[in-house]
């Protein structure tokens, strides 16, 4: 799919309306437009609702290991804890080569 912000350059040397919301209404030359955003693409990963059946898995599992047998008492009972960029890489499987993802663990 693509994706260009309000900001990129593609957005503000085609419509007025862009270049207006940074101040660069003036600009004719798009070469001089100074962008605040970027174009690009971003890979189909199907259809939303594998996406929220895997969410809705996801809360079900945390459910169960926090003790909560309902989302109110998931928002009353259960406790947040921070964890460093550190920790999150090394609580995730290393050291093995994947060969096939999971739809609920991508690497990227």
């Amino acid at each position: 799919k693509a994706y260009r912000g309000m900001g990129s350059l593609g957005a503000m040397a085609q419509s007025t309306g862009s270049s207006d919301r940074y101040f660069q209404d003036a600009v004719k030359d798009a070469e001089k437009l100074v962008p605040e955003g970027i174009e690009g693409m971003v890979p189909y990963s199907g259809p939303v609702r594998d996406t929220i059946y895997q969410m809705t898995g996801g809360l079900r599992a945390a459910m169960g290991y926090t003790g909560c047998p309902t989302i109110e008492a998931l928002k009353t009972s259960a406790r947040f804890i921070k964890v460093t960029a550190a920790g999150v890489r090394e609580s995730h499987p290393h050291d093995v080569k994947i060969t096939k993802e999971s739809p609920n663990y991508k690497l990227n």
